[in-house]
């Protein structure tokens, strides 16, 4: 039993509280500060059964008439429902010192790995109704190569701006880099869900560039009489070892640079004198006379699929480098023209 007399002026407080109900007590408990509330707290955790002499005691004390009944059973409990109820479960961890499990917000997935597989030109046709600075932004979240592959698509005037406020960037504070990735997701990428068909041609693409020569041209020209939509996206991802004659100099030069002699004297085993010409005249003098003897000795002891395996890795070779923007495929080319 818990007596007016040995009763601190916190506990009668707590016991005030409890008395007036819930509804009225919830209004007050805003009004509190943080330690108040926490002195509260633990004056009704120490409070007993008041009985109703005592309760009209404290309520003199304070000037007003709270009773609300014959007396107050188990404050400490109440006084919990009635912070739990008015209080956020943060502000009640707060409150009691006390870490409490709180369900963790999850935001939307991060947006950047989704914008570089974009299409570059798509994506540079975004970054040009931007600012130069959300641009900047935007071009520092992602890969190089597909930063690079966005800039060569913008005109020359934007793209120096942007570069320039690359370098000087400074730190990003994380609102305005939310910001920007709200408009990616409501501008951009909800754009490419409903009409980038990119990623379907990529599959077919890697599916087409396996084949031989002649049966991929075979396909090519099957789908073209059934009326496969973007025939000359797809074609501007397909390449095979065959077509590196219609590359420029420049880019065979480019491409052979990282393969190797052994690999390139592979593919050219049984190739027809042109494509054989047009692949060595893009290496050295050195290389190429190391090429021609191999060539000289004959292929009698090579593997047909060897030499199938060797033209499809430079095959592969050039349209990787293509995609990190060293040169155009042919067909690429051609579509621009």
């Amino acid at each position: 039993m818990s007596t007016a007399e040995a009763m601190t002026r916190t506990q009668k407080a707590a016991a005030i509280l409890v008395a007036m109900g819930k509804p009225s007590a919830s209004k007050l408990l805003k009004f509190f500060k943080q330690e108040e509330l926490k002195a509260l707290v633990e004056g009704a955790r120490l409070l007993r059964t008041i009985n109703q002499a005592d309760l009209e005691k404290i309520v003199a004390e304070f000037e007003a008439e709270f009773t609300e009944g014959a007396g107050l059973m188990d404050s400490g409990d109440r006084m919990d429902t009635i912070i739990n109820e008015s209080l956020t479960p943060e502000e009640v961890s707060a409150l009691m010192g006390v870490d409490q499990p709180v369900e963790e917000e999850r935001g939307p997935p991060p947006v950047w790995p989704e914008v570089e597989t974009a299409d570059p030109a798509r994506l540079a046709a975004f970054l040009g109704e931007e600012h130069p600075q959300t641009a900047a932004l935007v071009l520092s979240k992602l890969s190089p190569g597909a930063a690079a592959n966005a800039l060569l698509v913008l005109d020359k005037p934007v793209r120096n701006e942007i570069v320039k406020r690359m370098m000087s960037m400074a730190v990003i504070p994380e609102i305005a880099t939310g910001i920007i990735e709200g408009q990616i997701r409501a501008r951009l990428l909800a754009e490419s869900a409903t009409r980038d068909t990119s990623a379907g041609q990529i599959r077919v693409a890697s599916v087409l560039n396996e084949m031989d020569k002649d049966k991929l041209d075979e396909v090519m020209q099957d789908l073209e009489q059934s009326g496969t939509p973007d025939m000359q996206a797809l074609r501007s991802r397909l390449f095979a070892f065959e077509d590196i004659v219609q590359l420029t100099q420049k880019a065979r030069v480019a491409l052979f640079d990282s393969i190797s002699t052994e690999l390139v004297t592979l593919a050219l085993r049984n190739a027809t004198p042109a494509l054989t010409e047009a692949v060595l005249s893009s290496i050295g003098a050195r290389a190429r006379r190391m090429i021609e003897s191999e060539l000289g000795q004959g292929s009698d002891s090579v593997g047909a699929q060897d030499i199938v395996r060797a033209r499809k890795s430079i095959a592969a070779a050039a349209i990787r480098m293509a995609r990190e923007g060293a040169f155009e495929l042919p067909s690429a080319q051609s579509s621009a023209a």
